[in-house]
């Protein structure tokens, strides 16, 4: 039997674990899949925090929901477990006979820890385990440099090498389904927690969101048409993209890029049709700018390691951070000197969603202005962001920290900032009332 096991990549389409485990299996050998609900990302964190906030688990329960009605047009199995799965899959292996596993390639502190303890079970011996790294636009093995310790510290030199080749390999077609009887191996489909079963309360809608959209491929794909095709906002992108209210600034795809319900490659395809059919501009080329973003901070993450948890950050510079529990909590309420702060913050705890201006500022006002442990920031970030993802938060948050990526150690002007991106004071009206 195979056993695909999905972690950040919830889909049937250009998966590559998915791709190859159908590939690799006789008609009559059965494939199976699963999600592990790991109890360690829906712990507390060292700063008091549920790893896994509410918002990001009810789109991640979407995104599961979504992937268990394609892998069922497959004929594929999906298996739901809660425990850790280094105790999970060896139970499964046993009991089902499981000779192969296949999953996505992870790196970071946990995730690594994870694997290792699983190749640890006895279990695991006579398991072929196969890795590939796919959640990148630009795979490891296509990058224009002998490894990937030669990356740039600067995204501007690491953009400007890679985009002379844009070596983009093209999105995996969906395997062809199995055999009818295939999904019922295995026991068949497990039923997907609620969200109180992960020891959460249901979050409350709120009709002010700029993010009202559900998790799962099919939604993520629904974005995108509409997004590019219907109303070719894509073709605004840059103009609006420091906005503030509404679904249409920008596109919303990190969402549905941080847990694999879309990938990269295929975002970037669909990008590529839309200029070649419709029209191509500098907003259509900004898209693929961030999307080069993306990549970068986890090719950081690749090459530095858990430097990218460290206070030093990647650069090992010396500040003198603090941690106060009341800075904190009044940073986290919404409740410090700028309403521009306050505003983002409580957009950000009524709906686990808060725009990239937003993001910039109030790390900045955290990190720089209160020289405040940007770590607590950054797990704050972790646990409610709906587009959580490990590379780019840590990595945007070092970045404005002053101990990433950014050459420059600088600080926003909080009042300036929102003079020019809320000058009517429209955006601190709706999220402050007054």
């Amino acid at each position: 039997m195979k056993l695909v096991w999905f972690l950040h990549n919830l889909r049937s389409h250009d998966n590559q674990a998915l791709t190859q485990a159908c590939a690799s299996a006789n008609g009559d050998t059965p494939v199976i899949a699963l999600y592990c609900f790991d109890p360690q990302f829906f712990s507390t964190d060292p700063f008091g925090f549920p790893r896994t906030g509410k918002f990001r688990a009810q789109f991640l329960l979407q995104s599961l929901e979504d992937l268990k009605q394609q892998l069922a047009d497959l004929n594929i199995p999906l298996l739901i477990r809660q425990g850790a799965p280094a105790q999970v899959i060896p139970e499964l292996v046993t009991e089902h006979a499981v000779t192969e596993l296949f999953l996505q390639r992870e790196w970071t502190r946990d995730e690594r820890t994870v694997l290792t303890s699983l190749q640890a079970a006895p279990a695991m011996d006579a398991v072929h385990i196969h890795t590939d790294y796919d959640q990148f636009l630009i795979h490891p093995d296509d990058l224009p440099f002998a490894e990937v310790a030669e990356l740039p510290e600067v995204f501007t030199q690491f953009r400007k090498v890679i985009e002379q080749q844009l070596p983009i390999r093209s999105p995996l077609p969906t395997p062809s389904p199995r055999a009818a009887k295939n999904l019922t191996a295995a026991g068949g489909s497990s039923s997907i927690p609620s969200i109180e079963g992960l020891g959460l309360e249901q979050p409350k809608a709120d009709p002010r969101s700029a993010f009202p959209f559900s998790g799962g491929s099919s939604a993520g794909k629904q974005r995108i048409e509409e997004y590019f095709w219907n109303s070719e906002n894509i073709t605004r992108y840059k103009q609006t993209r420091n906005g503030l209210i509404g679904t249409e600034y920008s596109s919303k795809l990190s969402a549905w890029l941080a847990n694999g319900s879309l990938s990269a490659r295929e975002v970037y395809a669909e990008l590529k049709r839309f200029e070649r059919e419709v029209t191509a501009n500098e907003d259509t080329y900004w898209l693929q700018f961030e999307l080069l973003w993306r990549d970068y901070f986890k090719y950081i993450s690749l090459k530095h390691g858990d430097r990218l948890f460290a206070l030093s950050g990647i650069r090992a510079r010396k500040y003198t951070w603090q941690l106060d529990p009341e800075k904190l909590a009044a940073w986290i309420d919404g409740r410090t000197p700028y309403d521009f702060v306050n505003a983002n913050m409580r957009e950000f705890a009524a709906t686990g969603w808060m725009s990239n201006r937003g993001r910039q500022n109030v790390a900045s006002y955290w990190a720089k202005e209160l020289q405040q442990d940007w770590r607590a920031g950054a797990a704050w970030f972790e646990s409610q962001l709906i587009d959580y993802d490990v590379h780019s938060n840590y990595g945007n948050w070092m970045y404005n920290s002053g101990v990433g990526n950014d050459p420059r150690d600088r600080r926003f002007n909080i009042e300036r900032q929102a003079e020019n991106y809320d000058p009517h004071k429209q955006y601190r009206r709706l999220w402050l009332g007054n």
